[in-house]
């Protein structure tokens, strides 16, 4: 058990018997009344976002979550299956549980998967990945560094608008959470 007090951005909360990672939250203290604590909330299993306000100091009830450093092998079908980097234990896992993930994942890659009760809840990527251009058309000659983009495919086979001056073969980061370029790696 923990207070409102005591939350934090990536919280696990089991609110009514089903699970919810806190995305955000906020502790507002008006003029007048009692202090309170704005959240938004992300369900697990199904992604759903709700925002909940909470009075503060009450007392919500918290899950353990187990996060795992695991390696991405391969994909089998659907799913992706992933091995425990100290038990070698692997787990295959389906597309709806991995979500946007699974475009930036390249096999051997290196991934954090949440678990509870032995059962895994959702899968985190670093907050940038590394990607070698594979298609992207060539730039117009005059086209320079600020300006407009072009779609580029990435070697997972995601899309990736980037810049102009963009060739293939190179190497490019891209943010895992909205799937935009960053710079060349």
């Amino acid at each position: 058990m923990a207070t409102t007090n005591d939350l934090k951005n990536g919280m696990v909360l089991n609110l009514e018997g089903q699970l919810w990672q806190v995305q955000e939250f906020q502790h507002v203290k008006p003029g007048k009344g009692p202090a309170f604590v704005r959240t938004t909330l992300k369900q697990i299993p199904s992604g759903k976002i709700v925002d909940k306000t909470f009075n503060a100091g009450t007392k919500v009830e918290t899950a353990t979550v187990d996060r795992r450093t695991m390696q991405y092998l391969y994909k089998d079908g659907e799913d992706f299956v992933f091995m425990d980097m100290e038990t070698y234990d692997q787990y295959p896992l389906g597309p709806a549980l991995v979500g946007d993930a699974g475009k930036w994942m390249l096999e051997n890659s290196e991934a954090t998967v949440a678990m509870h009760e032995g059962k895994a809840l959702y899968v985190e990527l670093a907050a940038a990945v590394e990607l070698t251009v594979t298609y992207t058309e060539p730039g117009l000659q005059g086209d320079r560094s600020s300006g407009g983009t072009k779609p580029a495919t990435v070697e997972t086979g995601a899309q990736v608008n980037v810049p102009l001056f963009i060739e293939n073969g190179e190497k490019i980061k891209v943010d895992t959470r909205d799937g935009k370029y960053l710079s060349r790696a």
